[in-house]
């Protein structure tokens, strides 16, 4: 069994579980911020492990030719970009609320 493990790992596995570990790593980011903040947060750092996971992820996905993981990375990334693009745009409009506050 090992050795069949071993003849599969090639730089697509290796690039899939790097993938997967920055997947990972999303949940312990938002667990630390919770922790220390003492309330559930979603911090930024959640969103932008989440899109580079979910990317490198559907890269693996469509280098294996696995359907099923494709339709649920691809969607999860359009996910993710779309609430990194909200908040963003809630930034702008703080900062520019800010300046005409100043004004």
């Amino acid at each position: 069994m090992w050795n069949e493990l071993t003849q599969k790992f090639d730089f697509w596995a290796a690039f899939g579980l790097v993938a997967q570990l920055a997947f990972t790593a999303r949940f312990v980011v938002q667990w630390i911020t919770s922790e220390r903040a003492g309330k559930s947060i979603i911090p930024l750092g959640f969103w932008y492990f989440s899109l580079f996971g979910s990317a490198g992820l559907l890269v693996y996905a469509i280098v294996r030719a696995d359907p099923i993981f494709i339709l649920g990375q691809g969607l999860g990334s359009v996910i993710y970009l779309r609430n990194l693009n909200l908040i963003y745009r809630e930034r702008r409009r703080a900062r520019a609320a800010d300046e005409n506050v100043r004004t």
